[in-house]
């Protein structure tokens, strides 16, 4: 792609980004975000279905790659596509590249309203069945280490089944990478260029939306499912790398977290002191929403608690690092800092 060309789609991309943004904010703040601001913030997108670059492509098969486990994968059939990994990536990336309608089978993090009515084959979570892939017939399963057990991706490759694996890790600078890879085994690569020069352009139009020249606010990211989940990102979670587009400082990273995810705990909470709390719209209101937040041992004793100041958004778009990465981040910016200026 020609360098004009190039910023001519990043022109284009940076109003779809700005027109696609819808906010829904609550809290005693008058704006969403900005100095001062306090209160939840609920970050939405106008549409929670990736927009496909194209309809319905024809692949171009067979076509063999190297699998991220190092396996070279021969793919000749696309017609019935398993795509399984933590954060719902692959299937988003599937029907982004237009072959929605191929997919069988998809994990509980993919949450979209398009695929709602494909199977889900992680109905626990985070673990595969090897059965309940079976049953679906499928001729090609796309996947990663972020999910398992192992044994059975192996199981299915034992079966004669084409497994794929792809890179686990979840940035925003590995997203058209991964576009890519995953564009490549499903035989459509001019798609995925299309789809990874949009998604790149989208993602550095919604970067340039963080404010420059103010001190930069420490946000935490907190995962919750009830008062028996609470876990604080670290260095390598995802969450880093939102935080750190967004113009922030990953309050974790900085207290000294050296793992993706940490036990919350009272002291660490304190010691990270963030001036704002970014959650899972779900994780929130399962604790309580901000009155249940404001119960968890630490919270008070910092700033984001003393402003119950709160970023959060649906569970299954914050971390999905797939094509609707900008448009997630351009909505997070919105949040934090208020409606852009003209």
């Amino acid at each position: 792609m020609s360098r004009p060309h190039y910023r001519t789609l990043a022109r284009v991309a940076a109003l779809a980004v700005t027109a696609a943004v819808a906010l829904t904010a609550c809290g005693s703040a008058d704006t969403p975000g900005g100095a001062g601001a306090t209160g939840r913030h609920t970050a939405t997108l106008d549409s929670l279905d990736p927009q496909p670059i194209a309809e319905h492509p024809a692949p171009v098969l067979p076509v063999t790659v190297r699998s991220f486990d190092g396996v070279d994968v021969t793919v000749a059939d696309t017609s019935r596509i398993v795509a399984a990994d933590r954060y719902g990536t692959l299937t988003e990336t599937v029907y982004a590249l237009g072959l929605g309608d191929r997919l069988v089978g998809r994990d509980t993090a993919a949450k979209f309203p398009a695929v709602e009515a494909v199977p889900n084959v992680t109905p626990s979570g985070s673990s595969l069945s090897a059965e309940a892939i079976l049953d679906l017939h499928p001729t090609l399963v796309l996947t990663d280490t972020s999910i398992g057990p192992r044994a059975v991706q192996d199981q299915l490759r034992a079966a004669g089944i084409p497994v794929v694996y792809f890179d686990p890790t979840r940035t925003l600078a590995g997203v058209p990478g991964q576009i890519q890879a995953v564009a490549d085994a499903l035989g459509v690569p001019e798609q995925g260029r299309a789809l990874s020069d949009r998604t790149a352009a989208q993602i550095a139009s919604a970067r340039a939306l963080a404010p420059t020249g103010a001190t930069p606010p420490k946000i935490a990211f907190l995962y919750m499912r009830g008062p028996a989940i609470t876990m604080m990102a670290g260095p390598g979670s995802g969450a880093d790398s939102l935080i750190e587009a967004l113009g922030g400082v990953d309050a974790g990273t900085a207290s000294g977290l050296t793992q993706q995810f940490t036990p919350i705990t009272s002291e660490a909470l304190i010691a990270a002191a963030p001036d704002v709390f970014l959650m899972m719209t779900n994780g929130l209101d399962s604790i309580g929403g901000l009155d249940g937040l404001a119960k968890v041992p630490g919270v008070a004793q910092t700033p984001a608690g003393r402003n119950q100041r709160v970023v959060d958004m649906q569970d299954g778009v914050l971390l999905s690092f797939g094509p609707r990465s900008g448009d997630v981040l351009s909505a997070l910016s919105t949040a934090l800092y208020g409606p852009p200026t003209q």
